[in-house]
This record gives structure tokens, C-alpha cells and sequence, in this order.
């Protein structure tokens, strides 16, 4: 069964129906009866489009490099980064674990994931499938819910709002070329079809996902448990130690999430004060609460909306993203706010507790199998 073919079959990855899609036209999308799942979208023209796209991300990245990115002026002294200095800035006060984390979510794996969309949409207009696309594909489907550059954007414009209080900020051509990089690549990311691409791969016989076994069942619930507990011991570093200090004429403020947030309702920042609230204090306590009930309805039987429970599964799993805006808002405002004893800010040991924090959360609701919402069965994880 080919791409081209009047109809294909199709199993949905979140509840194993079957499925049978016919040739979609025009801004036409498949979507699961059973769960509403979406298993394929197409567009006129998507594969050229998405490439263009793509690479122009690609060229938009490269140039967001090596110009400045954003100016701070204070009481007399001026202080200039570009991203790659930023994160230099980082690994020179000996925050090393920050830099990294920024440096891969914002810079490497949204370059690694726009350069396998090249390889693959290139291929698919101008080659032949091959073995090794497959693993492209694996990789560029891994690495994309850790791709962070958009987050990181909104991070930036929060640290503008919070500092522009304190001194003079200018933005750079680098701060333009990234904000067309998020463009591009969102835009991209909206225009891939991942199944389509999968049934060129496969020459239209879809690899099946492994069945969902009693084992695989108790392995879910046990992996998500752990997850989950581990998460709960991350969230009490991650809001009762300070996130970051603040440094003013030699006088030492630290700073909790929870400080920040009304720090900034005070200054009268009421937008910004309710996005770091949501992202920072709500997603994550939702996030657990939802996944933790998900978790124990499905291991003892107690599922009786699946169709509202996995519209709550795909909630979570598209916010829990959205709260490292607050860790890119700590290693902006260290990578550009360093004027010795006049002004300083450094990361708290709660930026990384709650970078941990929204890893494990993430990896929670991945190692949640979805199948177990619509598969009526009792798991034991004894």
C-alpha cells in the first residue's frame, strides 16, 4: 500500500484502532473516531513548503549566532552578549549544568532536528527511501519535544520586561534572526506529517508498535510511578530554595519562584507575573496531579471517560514543555547582567532542581502508555 493509494489503513498510536484513511485533500486531516487522535494532515505543496521552511530555519539559526543578541546599560557600565558568549558567560561562573541545558534545548537539538527534516523532506522530493532514514526520522521525532527553542524566545521577551526596571536594554540582530529561526521552525514543525513520511519509509507496511501485554502494562505504570515520586521530591527544592540572587551594590537578594512572581504583580506586571505563575507554579502541580489520577485509574480499573481522560493526557503533554521558561529567564538574566559588586544576578540551586523538576515530569508522561486508557484490564505492578 502506497502514500498515493485511494486509501490506507492506519492503527492510532494512543488507542490501537484501526483505521482506514482515505486520500486526503486539500487542508484535510485524519483523525482517530475512537480517540480524535490526529494521524495525518496534508497540505498542498507540504513537503517543498516544509523544506523551505526548514532550511531557511536553518539559515536564520546560523545567523542568530554571531551578532549581538541583547545590550544592558546601567550606572555608567554596558554589558553586550551574543548566544554562544551567553552561555560562555555560564560556564565562566562555574554553571556549567545551565549552560549545557540551555545551549542543547535552544541551539544543537532544534539545529539537529531542522537538519533531519532537510534530510528527510530532501529525500522525499528527490531520492528514494533508504534503511538509514528510518533512524533519521526515529531521531528527529525523539529529539523534538526537547527542542525548546520557542520557550526560550518567551523567556527572553519575560527577562526583557523584568529588567528594563533596572537599566537601559537594547536588541540586537541576533534577538531578530532567532525570532525568525522560532518562526521558521514551528512553522515547519506544523507542515510535517510524520506519518506520511513514514509510509514513503516503509513503502506503505507500517512497522507495528509492540503489543500492549500484561507486562508492558505493569512496566508503564511502575516506570510512571517512579517518575512521578521522584518529581513530587524535585518540587519542594524547586520552590522553597531561591532560584536565582540578585547582587545590588554588594547587598545579597535571593529570590524564590514564587518571590518572583510577586515581585513582579507589584511592579505591576500583571501579564508577565500570571504567565511565570502558570508555567512555573500551576503546569507543574497540574501536571502531576493529572498524571499521578491517569495513572492510578488505569492500573486499577477506574477509567470511565476515556475520551475526556486522554484529552487530559494530551494537555499535560503539550504544557509540561512551557515551564522551563523560568530557566531560560535565570540563564538570560546571568549571561547578561554581570557588572561586578554595581550589579549581578547568579542561578539559585533551584533552577536546576526545577530543571530536573520539568525533565522528569516530561519523561513521566512519555513513559505513560496512552493504549492502557482504552484497554479495560486490572495492571498489578507486584
Amino acid at each position: 500500500m502506497s502514500e498515493n493509494a485511494s486509501t490506507c489503513e492506519l492503527i492510532c498510536s494512543q488507542c490501537e484502532a484501526t483505521v482506514n484513511v482515505p486520500h486526503l485533500q486539500h487542508k484535510q486531516r485524519a483523525v482517530c473516531p475512537r480517540c480524535g487522535h490526529t494521524l495525518s494532515i496534508y497540505h498542498k505543496q507540504d513537503y517543498a513548503l516544509c523544506l523551505s521552511l526548514a532550511v531557511s530555519a536553518l539559515v536564520f539559526l546560523c545567523l542568530s549566532l554571531p551578532f549581538n543578541f541583547l545590550s544592558f546599560r546601567a550606572s555608567g557600565q554596558q554589558n553586550n552578549i551574543d548566544l554562544p558568549g551567553g552561555l560562555n558567560v555560564l560556564i565562566e561562573q562555574d554553571y556549567v549544568s545551565l549552560a549545557l541545558i540551555t545551549g542543547l534545548a535552544t541551539l544543537v537539538l532544534p539545529g539537529l532536528v531542522l537538519v533531519g527534516l532537510v534530510v528527510l523532506l530532501w529525500g522525499r522530493l528527490f531520492s528514494t527511501p533508504q534503511n538509514w532514514m528510518k533512524t533519521v526520522l526515529f531521531w528527529v521525532k525523539t529529539l523534538m519535544p526537547w527542542s525548546m527553542a520557542e520557550i526560550f524566545l518567551l523567556g527572553t521577551l519575560v527577562s526583557l520586561i523584568k529588567i528594563t526596571s533596572l537599566a537601559d536594554v537594547a536588541i540586537g540582530m541576533s534577538f531578530y534572526a532567532f525570532v525568525l529561526f522560532s518562526v521558521c521552525m514551528s512553522a515547519a514543525l506544523f507542515y510535517f506529517d510524520e506519518t506520511r513520511i513514514k509510509i514513503w519509509l516503509y513503502n506503505g507496511h507500517l512497522p507495528q508498535a509492540k503489543p500492549l501485554s500484561d507486562e508492558t502494562a505493569s512496566l508503564s505504570i511502575q516506570r510512571t510511578w517512579a517518575l512521578l515520586f521522584t518529581a513530587v521530591l524535585l518540587y519542594i527544592p524547586a520552590n522553597a530554595l531561591p532560584i536565582m540572587h540578585t547582587e545590588l551594590f554588594g547587598s545579597d537578594e535571593p529570590n524564590t519562584i514564587m518571590g518572583g512572581v510577586i515581585s513582579l504583580w507589584q511592579s505591576g506586571s500583571y501579564p508577565i507575573a500570571g504567565v511565570i505563575f502558570g508555567a512555573s507554579i500551576v503546569i507543574p502541580i497540574a501536571k502531576l496531579v493529572i498524571l499521578a489520577r491517569l495513572t492510578y485509574a488505569v492500573q486499577y480499573h477506574e477509567l470511565t471517560r476515556p475520551d475526556r481522560q486522554i484529552r487530559y493526557y494530551r494537555f499535560i503533554e503539550f504544557i509540561g514543555r512551557w515551564s522551563m521558561i523560568d530557566v531560560f529567564v535565570v540563564a538570560i538574566l546571568v549571561a547578561l547582567i554581570q557588572l561586578g559588586s554595581t550589579l549581578s544576578i547568579y542561578p539559585g540551586p533551584a533552577a536546576l532542581a526545577f530543571c530536573a523538576l520539568v525533565f522528569v515530569t516530561m519523561l513521566a508522561a512519555m513513559t505513560f502508555d496512552t493504549r492502557l486508557i482504552w484497554q479495560q484490564r486490572k495492571v498489578s505492578t507486584l
